[in-house]
């Protein structure tokens, strides 16, 4: 869709656009926290250390890496942990703190992104 045919659009729709864009990383927000808490309970404190260190991720990277754009990027970026739970599943890697980190990792960037932030 190009930058004209949004102008064109009424601004009711392009609101109603985001409100469900939002609404959807909400969803998928609860959904990764959810699977994130169930995982930290079945497998213990080494998987729920690595949710919650990479929950952390994105601020650690603002705080420490402040002056640095890429690094920022890339910790706001959701195709990484996608990529890291993804790649968790098809591989025979089995190491449940990869897992749960990828979890908790986008879990923050779902939440950023519902109350707009990210």
């Amino acid at each position: 869709m190009s930058t004209q045919t949004l102008a064109r659009q009424p601004a009711t729709r392009r609101r109603a656009g985001a409100w469900v864009r939002t609404g959807a990383w909400g969803a998928l927000a609860l959904f990764l926290a959810a699977f994130a808490v169930f995982e930290a309970q079945k497998y213990g404190v080494p998987t729920t250390a690595a949710a919650v260190l990479f929950f952390l991720l994105p601020d650690a990277a603002a705080r420490f890496a402040a002056g640095h754009r890429r690094v920022l990027a890339l910790a706001h970026n959701a195709w990484l942990p996608t990529a890291v739970l993804v790649g968790y599943t098809v591989t025979p890697v089995v190491w449940p703190p990869l897992f749960t980190a990828g979890l908790g990792w986008l879990t923050r960037l779902a939440i950023a992104r519902t109350v707009r932030r990210g």
